[in-house]
């Protein structure tokens, strides 16, 4: 039996997020049945972490194991020539036996981008967030410090996640700026249910005032 890891880059504007769901096009749910039609296993596809709704992925990471004797490079052609043009699989990799995307990652990043210009973008309107409004970008990256470090996060998160415990721990909290783009980067062990957005809202919020 072979464990492989896979790295996965996707745009979610069409998707109901990460994890398999009923009513849902997902992207778990896809890449397992593109692995289906390559070795006709049933596989578990396990994440890093399981994206929401909307949110894109550059460097997503997912495992499952497989008894197929296909190389990792024909894996890799094979899976993007299975899969919608919206996730594409980036590379492929074997690993021992006991490797797990998600319990063996050490941190996950996300990323959030606001665009501050007046009129906005129409070329990456899928990809950031207009804030016409001019934001106080000093103030925010004063904020942004206050969530580093180990917090009961139960104030950021949405209803309906299933988390037992709302603790996180965020390693690293910066804001950058990119000519009329303002860029909110949180690095972290985990992250709740919308967490990331919730947080970066708060952030307009101070910015705003």
């Amino acid at each position: 039996m072979r464990n492989i890891k896979l790295t996965i880059e996707y745009d979610g504007k069409e998707f109901g997020g990460w994890q398999k769901q009923p009513k849902s096009l997902n992207i778990q749910g896809e890449i397992e049945r593109a692995i289906k039609q390559i070795t006709g296993e049933d596989v578990e596809l396990n994440a890093s972490g399981r994206t929401d709704a909307g949110v894109h992925a550059l460097g997503q990471v997912a495992n499952f194991k497989t008894e197929s004797n296909l190389s990792l490079e024909k894996f890799v052609m094979a899976l993007n020539a299975n899969l919608k043009k919206s996730i594409v699989i980036k590379n492929a990799e074997e690993e021992k036996e006991d490797f797990h995307a998600r319990l063996s990652s050490k941190e996950k990043t996300y990323r959030y981008i606001i665009n501050n210009s007046k009129t906005g973008t129409a070329i990456y309107r899928g990809l950031e967030y207009h804030i016409p409004q001019k934001l106080d970008v000093e103030k925010m990256k004063v904020a942004v410090k206050y969530f580093e470090g180990t917090h009961d996060f139960k104030a950021f998160k949405a209803s309906g996640t299933s988390s037992k415990s709302s603790v996180r721990t965020i390693y690293k909290a910066e804001i950058r700026t990119d000519e009329d783009r303002i860029i909110i980067e949180l690095t972290g062990n985990g992250f709740l249910y919308n967490m990331v957005r919730i947080i970066s809202g708060t952030l307009v919020e101070v910015g705003l005032r």
